[in-house]
């Protein structure tokens, strides 16, 4: 499906072109968030946010994100000693719930935190305030550390 559509993105026919990227984008900006919002998903619909988020997008997917089939969790055990905040929307659509928790199983210095009534984006208001709360933290540890 990906290739599929990365033929569509890079269409010599314009038109393809530019409705496979609205297509391409809108979906992405109607999937991340738990609940609608119409005044979210339609920043996604702008032509050149559009055009250049699904081709890059769908260009880090075509190319697997550079990265082998499981070579995250295989070489968390780098990251041992690291702390980090795994945060997660339990509704997430485009990265289900399970990627989180396997990763938090080969990086117990990191902390899980599933947020109950959240999808995809940094905008949830549970996601927002866990992400602040895990940079609150980090800040207090460096501060203490010197």
């Amino acid at each position: 499906m990906i290739s599929a559509c990365r033929k569509l993105l890079t269409s010599d026919n314009i038109a393809v072109q530019i409705e496979a990227v609205k297509a391409w984008t809108l979906w992405e900006g109607e999937t991340i968030t738990l609940l609608p919002d119409p005044d979210y998903s339609s920043a996604y619909a702008d032509g050149y946010f559009a055009h250049a988020f699904a081709r890059l997008e769908n260009h880090y997917f075509v190319h697997d994100c550079w990265m082998e089939d499981g070579q995250l969790l295989r070489n968390a055990d780098r990251m041992k000693g690291i702390p980090g905040a795994i945060i997660h929307g339990r509704y997430d659509m485009p990265c289900p719930v399970k990627n989180a928790y396997l990763l938090h199983k080969v990086w117990p210095d990191a902390s899980l935190h599933i947020v109950e009534g959240a999808g995809h984006a940094t905008t949830e208001p549970g996601i927002l305030d866990q992400l602040i709360q895990a940079t609150d933290r980090f800040a207090q540890r460096k501060t203490k550390e010197g």
